[in-house]
């Protein structure tokens, strides 16, 4: 075989197999992970609203956030699972705590990672491991399915397999379901496996490996209404009491739902009405 032939076979496994990623810059205070090819992606501004202005969740959060300033002063943390009502402000108090800390300890960084790339999170927290920065591992809105093996890959945050957890990362993940797989998926491994009780075990001990498990139930009236209040005089818009009662009950009816999330999409139509920005 001559040099020329060779050398093309060199180029084209070259194309086949990319360089290896640049190594990150952690300068940022949050990152997207994404695989294929490998990357902690920076997050310029991160989608977020003040701490204060989460009503009606106190006991969640006040645990949520000692937790993570323990977290961030290298002291022991655990991880922790927000689970419950939709629209209720899980996802928003981990990133509205994450910025609360980050202020008074710049090297506390958040990493948020889709369901669909948790078979890479070994590479990622190989990644991390060791920097000096610490790292809450964020995931949203997760949940399994049936024939979904991608659980198992979560595990490596959760136990680390023979290297362990990074001391310098904590998982922080929400889900509607407080054993991240639908009841019916629970009951057909009841009655479907040779032995029924390991099968669901299997399925069930994921959450379990979650130190804290952070329940959120839906608002009642009051709260919903004090939500929006909040967010009208964080922002300056002007409506009196008998006014955003009856619009706001209104707006929740045709919704069909109360949560902070319907609470926030009433909010944006008033201020924009009032034309401010928000």
């Amino acid at each position: 075989m001559n040099d020329d032939v060779l050398n093309r076979i060199a180029d084209a496994l070259e194309r086949l197999a990319p360089a290896p990623a640049a190594a990150p810059d952690f300068t940022a205070s949050a990152f997207v992970w994404h695989a294929d090819p490998d990357r902690l992606e920076p997050v310029d501004t991160v989608n977020r609203v003040d701490l204060s202005l989460l009503i009606g969740i106190n006991r969640s959060r006040d645990t949520l956030h000692a937790n993570t300033v323990q977290f961030a002063r290298g002291l022991p943390a655990n991880n922790a699972l927000l689970w419950g009502a939709r629209g209720m402000g899980k996802s928003s108090l981990v990133k509205a705590i994450h910025g609360d800390v980050q202020a008074t300890h710049k090297d506390l960084k958040m990493v948020e990672v889709q369901r669909e790339d948790l078979p890479s999170i070994g590479r990622c927290l190989a990644l991390l491991r060791g920097r000096p920065e610490r790292f809450i591992m964020f995931c949203d809105d997760l949940s399994f399915g049936h024939d979904d093996a991608h659980y198992k890959s979560l595990k490596a945050v959760l136990d680390g397999g023979i290297e362990g957890r990074p001391d310098n990362v904590v998982l922080y993940a929400t889900s509607n379901r407080r054993h991240l797989m639908p009841r019916d998926m629970i009951e057909n491994e009841r009655s479907t496996s040779i032995s029924p009780s390991e099968a669901v075990e299997e399925k069930v001990s994921l959450s379990d490996r979650f130190g804290l498990w952070l329940g959120f139930h839906p608002c009642d009236q009051d709260e919903y209404l004090a939500m929006i209040r909040g967010y009208c005089d964080a922002h300056g818009v002007e409506i009196d009491d008998a006014t955003l009662r009856a619009e706001a009950i209104e707006w929740q009816a045709t919704r069909g739902s109360r949560s902070g999330r319907v609470a926030w999409q009433y909010f944006v139509d008033l201020a924009g009405r009032k034309g401010i920005n928000v």
